[in-house]
């Protein structure tokens, strides 16, 4: 069930393994697929991060059609033995509108390596959104780019965290500019791109809490940094080889008939 997962040295994988599926298994209604988002996915998790977990879920047709319809999207928060689990799940047909809508964050959640729930057709609507991946996802990440380090500027004594979220981004953005690849692992991004500051970061992340700071004599170097990689990124939209249209609305559509129409069990 779990798929290539990396999580703290220290965690028992199948510990961990058994208090995800544990939420997974309570919610009201079947999920195409969940997988594991957040500073896991990013390659980043401090000793006390969150499990954050995204996915589908699929309302039945009582719940589509009459006068009281089902929630297009569902959000629980708990503490399950000791992992704090937040899980947010959107409902078929509004997840198929996000893909459509150059939201590079359901991207990630669909293609994410950390699978904990998955179906058939968690695998075939991987295939059809490779159809939705255009050059202008990069407004995505130049947006969240410039929320982050608005949030990261605001902060005083300034903190790790939302630092690595905007390079994250931005780096993030870059690689699917270039190679029209999902990649959210800020690691497997330094890969490529061979930032030395980077591996410093992360390591003060891994090591430290969520609230871990940056020094103070640090903030003009990645002010700079910040400015360079937006411009990076905009420069790889415009050269960028990828579409500037989604051509998967038709796939997505029978998709969605088909989980409509089929009497889609739980298990």
């Amino acid at each position: 069930m779990l798929e290539g997962v990396q999580f703290q040295p220290m965690t028992d994988l199948l510990s961990v393994q058994s208090k995800l599926l544990q939420v997974i298994y309570q919610q009201p209604y079947p999920l195409l697929f969940s997988t594991v988002s957040g500073a896991h996915l990013y390659g980043f998790p401090s000793p006390d991060s969150d499990y954050d977990l995204r996915g589908i879920h699929l309302l039945p047709l009582a719940e589509l059609l009459g006068l009281d319809t089902g929630p297009e999207t569902v959000e629980v928060s708990e503490l399950q033995s000791g992992l704090q689990i937040d899980l947010v799940t959107h409902e078929t047909k509004k997840f198929f509108g996000l893909l459509l809508r150059r939201n590079g964050a359901v991207l990630e959640q669909l293609y994410s390596p950390l699978i904990i729930h998955t179906t058939p057709e968690h695998q075939i609507l991987k295939e059809i959104a490779q159809g939705c991946i255009t050059r202008y996802h990069s407004h995505h990440y130049l947006g969240f780019a410039k929320t982050q380090w608005r949030l990261f500027e605001k902060d005083s004594p300034q903190q790790v965290k939302p630092l690595l979220y905007v390079y994250r981004v931005l780096l993030t953005g870059v690689y699917l500019m270039q190679t029209g690849t999902v990649e959210a692992n800020l690691v497997t991004l330094n890969q490529t791109f061979r930032l030395s500051y980077l591996s410093d970061l992360i390591q003060a992340k891994l090591s430290g809490s969520e609230k871990t700071t940056l020094k103070i004599d640090e903030l003009d170097f990645h002010r700079q940094e910040y400015i360079r990689w937006c411009s990076t990124l905009e420069a790889a939209s415009q050269v960028s080889e990828l579409p500037e249209e989604s051509s998967a609305k038709p796939a997505l559509h029978d998709l969605l008939l088909h989980l409509r129409l089929r009497d889609y069990s739980w298990r």
